[in-house]
């Protein structure tokens, strides 16, 4: 079944792009915007592109969820208990249909430290094992972190880990969806995972895809690897609708063009860069000017550039 994107403005349209710039979109609320249906049922707040902040409250990723008709189900607990009880707040303003299960994409913080909110609701967590085991390991860091920049914004929050983990796929089969909670490979942090509904033929893609923003490479995201996870399983998938990590609703297009020929420019900038004797010093500033237009570029080109130098001299 294929379904029309009831918000056009939200696919492609230049005046709906993300800026650092662009204040809070919803004031009096503690998310960063307003929940919108990208398509019948499946509805998600768009968080900022920037850097987790006071003002926005750390409500920088997206923060999705999916009305079944038997329940809901919710992709990403977010960044603090005060995110979490205002996703919701606006679910039940929605929707009477409780909420069943909450999915964490990664175990980062602001997908998982808001599951203290949903534990004291008595809602089930559920992650990739990595991403659990990632959240055990640097949960209190993350937390304390999460603490340094919403100062009292962070009441409330505890570290509160997934209650179920998996391994490949998770299918939760509930009222009208087939929801499929895929881990595709490695991608960009240990256990990312992507939602996909089928029958909708819409990817909730998590930090798999990036395209308003530029995409991080942490110390552990190993960039090839994460080109073959794209080849091999995510794009396979056809997907006519893109819920990204972060930025607006999309296509495959523009997060092809924005996360997989990103790495691949930058791989290949910094493979002539070796090929020609370059050192690390050099490598932090090879030219990324065709990206430089995204969001977050002035914190991440550098950085990002070196920890491809650092995977690609030992490739």
């Amino acid at each position: 079944m294929r379904l029309t994107l009831t918000l056009v403005p939200l696919s492609l349209a230049a005046a709906a792009l993300a800026s650092e710039d662009i204040a809070d979109q919803y004031p009096g609320s503690p998310l960063y915007s307003k929940p919108v249906e990208v398509i019948p049922n499946v509805w998600s707040a768009i968080g900022a592109t920037a850097p987790p902040t006071y003002e926005n409250t750390g409500h920088n990723n997206n923060l999705s969820f999916i009305v079944t008709g038997d329940g809901v189900v919710v992709i990403n607990g977010g960044a603090a208990y005060v995110l979490a009880e205002a996703l919701h707040a606006e679910i039940k303003a929605i929707t009477d249909q409780p909420v069943r299960l909450v999915i964490n994409e990664n175990g980062q913080g602001h997908a998982m430290l808001g599951n203290s909110y949903w534990a004291d609701q008595g809602v089930p967590t559920l992650a990739h094992v990595e991403a659990a085991q990632q959240f055990e390991e640097y949960g209190a860091q993350i937390l304390e972190t999460m603490k340094r920049y919403n100062r009292d914004k962070a009441a409330g929050t505890y570290l509160s880990g997934p209650t179920q983990t998996f391994e490949d796929s998770h299918v939760v089969e509930m009222g009208d969806y087939r929801i499929e909670v895929l881990y595709l490979g490695p991608a960009h942090s240990p256990g990312d995972i992507s939602v996909w509904l089928p029958e909708q033929s819409l990817v909730i893609a998590g930090d798999m895809a990036f395209h308003e923003r530029m995409l991080p490479i942490f110390e552990d995201t190993m960039t090839l690897d994460w080109l073959d996870t794209w080849d091999a399983a995510f794009e396979p998938l056809q997907a006519t609708y893109v819920i990204p990590g972060h930025g607006h609703p999309t296509n495959m297009d523009q997060v092809r063009r924005y996360t997989k020929d990103y790495l691949i420019y930058l791989r290949e900038q910094i493979g002539a860069h070796l090929e020609a004797g370059g050192d690390l010093a050099e490598a932090y500033y090879v030219d990324q000017s065709p990206y430089a237009h995204l969001d977050t570029f002035e914190e991440l080109a550098t950085k990002n550039a070196g920890r491809v130098y650092e995977q690609m001299e030992f490739e």
